[in-house]
């Protein structure tokens, strides 16, 4: 006997607003908006850490080891919320885009008002890395429901059309329905991956050259995330919508709703935010404040004094004792020939004044990185006023360009034949703390090979090296480098003020959090060089103008009190190539 065929309850089969074989596509784009936007998130907290705690390689260190870490995470937690995947994922891209769009936000306000971002850098690189991490797990599992809806679906059809057809040809159907509505996970992975990297490399290059320029560190953020909320939540109340019960529906919306209505409350407040933020960490005295296309620039100080001037957070002008620190960088440099001066860095014009002092200067090139410290320091009155209009004078050139690839074209040209007018008998290296991760190619024995290039026969090269009494490996590698690119040195500091006192990678922070008490030593670390066996004379020229600080026994002194680091460091400290780097310590 033979038993009837047992006939099977019916499936539940998913209802989609698109046919089962095209809600890839829809999902793909989603997967590629959310990987762009998680990218953004990426980069905003690796820029804001470097900008306000300092030290760009370890803060990028910290932000992508942290977040890969927390992506491992956030895999294995999606595994809970599989059996609901379309409302955890809706719940996760809510998060992600509040959490996300917010964290520059909330790390600023750390910093201006606690004094102290690092542990919330990890804070926000931890859980948006585990909402990242459950992106992916989650859209496999949605499009895998929607891909067993299209096979139950072929073989639907294919039952309906049996009646119609011949034995064979409805086995024959049967059979195809079963291949093309079977399930191809090695493919889904691949297409889920694919428009994840794709959407990564567009957020990647969006955030420096669209991002940051147009709407800053801040508003960007908060954009990406109104962004990303919009993303998740129409993927899942269009396409997955049925999978929702009345409950989950009106959830996600709520959250939805939520999480727009405070990053657009936000985004119309930033401009006021800023502002107290900014008064939290400069004071009540900020006169301008500005965002170059590289780097926020702040001038402060009271009405009728001195303005003090800050790059990103750091102290780059300490208007009340700014004389001591360029007259020791430039005078000892313009002992000899000084016809044609070369400076690299310097856009405030505070060395450039200094420069112009000598009447035997004939020409002096200035190669700066950002155009709009320049601009600031030509427009604004404060700062014309203190470098005393030094970019009116004619003998003045400016060339907007990265120092090291400046000066490898400047010294390609002196290398095939260029006559002594295209040399330079002073070099003065006005750059920031060699400690911060963006100067450190700038104080590499390769650059100092490139500035051997273009100096003239006897001519001088001076490089400002940080705090020799408070990081003296710093400082000593300098030397070590300026020598191992074939330079002679004299090493001198000078004793400063407040701005010397709250020198450093993080000046700014310590300086704000110790009421301006800082009692770090307060100096000024220079090494003077010239090519050769022989140390250039460290002294003042016969002709050397009036100078408010500076004597020739001050730098005697100055040499002394360098070379008493020497002695605490014990051995010498290697040079510092490109390669490998021995800043930052």
């Amino acid at each position: 006997m033979i038993d009837p065929p047992v006939t099977m309850p019916p499936k539940r089969v998913a209802r989609l607003p698109v046919r089962p074989r095209a809600v890839r596509y829809p999902v793909l784009a989603v997967v590629f908006v959310c990987a762009a936007c998680g990218l953004v998130y990426e980069l905003e907290l690796v820029a804001l850490a470097s900008y306000l705690i300092g030290d760009s390689v370890t803060q990028a260190s910290v932000v992508l080891s942290v977040m890969v870490f927390a992506m491992g995470v956030g895999s294995l937690l999606a595994k809970r919320l599989r059996c609901r995947a379309a409302v955890g994922f809706g719940l996760v891209e809510g998060g992600l885009a509040l959490i996300g769009g917010c964290s520059a936000l909330v790390l600023y306000a750390a910093f201006a008002w606690l004094g102290e971002a690092r542990y919330v850098l990890v804070a926000f690189s931890l859980a948006i890395g585990v909402l990242i991490g459950a992106e992916i797990p989650l859209l496999m599992s949605l499009i895998q429901r929607a891909e067993s809806a299209r096979t139950y679906g072929a073989g639907e059809s294919g039952e309906r059309e049996s009646g119609e057809r011949e034995t064979g040809e409805r086995e024959s159907g049967e059979r195809k329905s079963e291949t093309d509505g079977k399930d191809d996970p090695a493919g889904t992975v691949a297409d889920l991956f694919a428009a994840d990297y794709v959407g990564a490399l567009v957020g990647g290059l969006a955030f420096p050259f669209l991002l940051l320029p147009w709407l800053g560190q801040l508003t960007g953020a908060l954009v990406t995330g109104a962004v990303n909320a919009v993303a998740g939540g129409a993927l899942v109340l269009w396409l997955f919508r049925h999978d929702l019960t009345a409950r989950s529906r009106a959830l996600l919306i709520g959250a939805n709703l939520t999480v727009l209505a405070v990053l657009g409350t936000a985004t119309v407040l930033v401009d006021d935010f800023e502002g107290a933020a900014r008064r939290a960490v400069y004071g009540d005295s900020v006169r301008v404040a500005v965002h170059t296309d590289l780097q926020e620039v702040v001038v402060t100080g009271e009405r009728g004094g001195p303005p003090d001037l800050f790059v990103d957070g750091r102290l780059r002008v300490g208007g009340q004792d700014e004389h001591r620190y360029h007259e020791s960088l430039v005078h000892p440099a313009m002992n000899g020939p000084r016809e044609r001066v070369l400076i690299i860095g310097g856009g405030d014009g505070l060395a450039l004044r200094e420069v112009l002092r000598y009447a035997g200067v004939r020409s002096v090139t200035v190669v700066e990185l950002d155009p709009g410290v320049v601009r600031l320091a030509r427009t604004n009155p404060e700062l014309a006023a203190l470098n005393g209009h030094a970019y009116r004078d004619p003998r003045v050139r400016v060339a907007f360009a990265d120092a090291f690839r400046w000066l490898r074209g400047a010294g390609a040209d002196a290398g095939a034949g260029a006559d002594a007018d295209g040399l330079y008998d002073v070099v003065v290296s006005d750059l920031p703390d060699p400690g911060i991760s963006a100067s450190t190619k700038l104080y590499s024995e390769e650059f100092y090979g490139l500035a051997a290039r273009v100096l003239a026969d006897g001519g001088r090269l001076v490089v400002h090296a940080g705090s020799a009494s408070a990081r003296p490996h710093t400082y000593w590698t300098v030397d070590a480098t300026l020598r191992a690119a074939g330079f002679s040195t004299r090493a001198y500091s000078a004793s400063g003020g407040e701005a010397a006192r709250a020198a450093g990678p993080d000046r700014a922070e310590r300086a704000r959090r110790s009421g301006g008490t800082d009692t770090a030593p307060g100096d000024w670390g220079y090494v003077l060089a010239a090519r050769g066996p022989y140390p250039p004379a460290l002294g003042l020229a016969p002709d050397a103008p009036r100078l408010r600080s500076l004597s020739a026994e001050g730098l005697t002194s100055g040499a002394r009190a360098a070379e008493r680091t020497r002695d605490a460091l014990g051995a010498e400290p290697p040079p510092s190539t490109l390669v490998h780097p021995r800043y930052g310590g």
